[in-house]
């Protein structure tokens, strides 16, 4: 049976940037409202691994978010001080994850989201082939997913319009290759919404666009066998502030759930979470509990022993 969980970046990031609410009022409102779990953003103000920095802390924040009957469904690292595609040296990126793997395995948490880190339009801006800023990312990525894999984790990249390699083609043609390098602790996040904005809108995609006449559904029977994470969120078509997808809330757009939810519940992938994205949304907080009900219903009505 899925079990939800919400990504805690959706309280610190944009609207909330100038006010962020506190991770362990985060943690206190998703208990009192019967969530699962929780997905740990690792970004400033919220703990992370420089303001955890030794394993009694870390812990401490486990026993907390355990104590609250909650669990962590995965880890977003923060990786986006460093470049990906347009440099030669991608030792820091690698050295970045490294030291978000051990943050990792001492918080419990067994899959860790990646991305490319820079824009779609940045070969453009900075006159790299992307065929070598693609030949980077896969080489970087086999051997983040090698480090995670020493630590029994899993590797998911969340593909979306605001960062490099943002067609359908390049989503299955890049995990496919990584995996080809044995790497197969490393999968796709599936996010529903990135999924629209990608396959239905071509969304940011440079040159030519490039969609699928099913959208998000496509995409995601296209991804078959090689998702390992879900994000649900629903999606009206547009960017927000012209760079990543509006994470709108369920319900208020063009999403249509009756027919995603059976296909994700039978898309091969290996975790049981289903967690809700509110990136940039600005009342998040208050959407929260609404969030969790509509997920319900989906719980009930596709996975009877809910």
């Amino acid at each position: 049976m899925p079990k939800l969980s919400i990504g805690s970046w959706a309280y610190c990031f944009g609207p909330y940037e100038k006010n962020p609410v506190d991770f362990y009022t985060v943690v206190d409102k998703l208990a009192q409202l019967g969530m699962d779990g929780v997905e740990f953003g690792a970004f400033p103000p919220h703990p992370n691994p420089d303001s955890l920095r030794t394993r009694e802390s870390r812990l401490y924040l486990r026993r907390y978010v355990e104590d609250k009957g909650l669990a962590f469904s995965g880890l977003a690292a923060n990786l986006w001080m460093h470049k990906l595609p347009t440099v030669e040296d991608s030792g820091p990126y690698i050295a970045e994850f490294a030291k978000n793997v051990l943050f990792a395995e001492d918080m419990g948490i067994d899959v860790i989201r990646v991305d490319t880190v820079e824009p779609p339009d940045c070969f453009e801006k900075t006159g790299v082939d992307p065929k070598l800023g693609r030949e980077r990312v896969v080489k970087a990525w086999v051997k983040c997913a090698r480090i995670a894999a020493d630590h029994g984790i899993r590797v998911v990249w969340e593909f979306e319009p605001g960062f490099a390699f943002n067609k359908p083609s390049e989503i299955v043609e890049i995990v496919d290759e990584v995996r080809s390098h044995g790497a197969w602790n490393f999968g796709i996040l599936f996010d529903t919404c990135h999924a629209h904005m990608v396959a239905a809108e071509g969304a940011r995609q440079p040159g030519e666009k490039e969609t699928l006449a099913d959208g998000a559904l496509g995409l995601l029977r296209l991804l078959r066998g090689r998702i390992g994470h879900i994000h649900l969120i629903d999606s009206d078509g547009t960017l927000h502030d012209d760079e990543t997808s509006t994470h709108r809330p369920f319900g208020e757009g063009l999403l249509d759930f009756d027919a995603i939810i059976p296909e994700l519940l039978t898309c091969g992938c290996p975790s049981d979470w289903w967690t809700i994205d509110l990136c940039f949304w600005p009342n998040a907080w208050e959407v929260t509990e609404q969030s969790i009900r509509f997920l319900d219903e989906y719980r009930k009505k596709y996975t009877p022993d809910f």
